[in-house]
């Protein structure tokens, strides 16, 4: 969600036709803290936050505060302003790519299996196929590395870690399976 709110006006800045009232699609509710507003533009829906209403054909400004969420807020913002300008936005700063959600997914099932006292060969056997188990050398296979992995992953997003999920990371900050 960006900040948005009236800017001081400099005289070398023509401002956006931004009528949020008169946006077409756009959903404006007013809120005990302020203006939520939904704007549907280039293809993509920006979330917006506003303390008032700024008036019709005025400057206005994103406020990006130096916090943990920075990184994303600045995507976000980049985004709306490519939508201003007519251009691509390119994919949202969440989007997960369809291996990661897989692992997320393999994690919990493993989770849940730990939790109901199954073993990780068992947990191995109902991720990955029983003819994947080895009989023999269970102890050094891979499958039982990745799973121990996936059952550790899972409970740390059970207790709370699921929140990093929503949170922008690095290189090389991502769990590995």
């Amino acid at each position: 969600m960006l900040t948005v709110r009236t800017a001081v006006s400099s005289s070398g800045s023509k401002p956006y036709e931004l009528d949020l009232a008169d946006l077409a699609g756009s959903e404006l509710r007013e809120a005990p803290d302020g203006w939520h507003a939904i704007v549907p533009l280039g293809g993509a829906k920006h979330r917006l936050w506003l303390t008032e209403l700024p008036p019709r054909g005025s400057l206005v400004a994103l406020d990006l505060p130096l916090d943990r969420n920075f990184g994303l807020r600045l995507q976000a913002a980049r985004r709306f302003w490519l939508a201003l300008e007519q251009r691509p936005v390119g994919p949202p700063p969440l989007a997960q790519w369809i291996g990661r959600w897989h692992r997320h997914v393999l994690a919990l099932r493993a989770v849940d299996g730990w939790l109901e006292g199954n073993s990780y060969r068992n947990i191995a056997q109902g991720l990955f196929g029983k003819p994947r188990i080895p009989d023999r050398g269970w102890k050094t296979h891979d499958l039982r590395s990745r799973t121990i992995r996936l059952v550790q992953m899972g409970l740390r997003l059970m207790r709370g870690g699921y929140r990093d999920l929503l949170r922008h990371k690095g290189k090389g900050k991502d769990d590995t399976s």
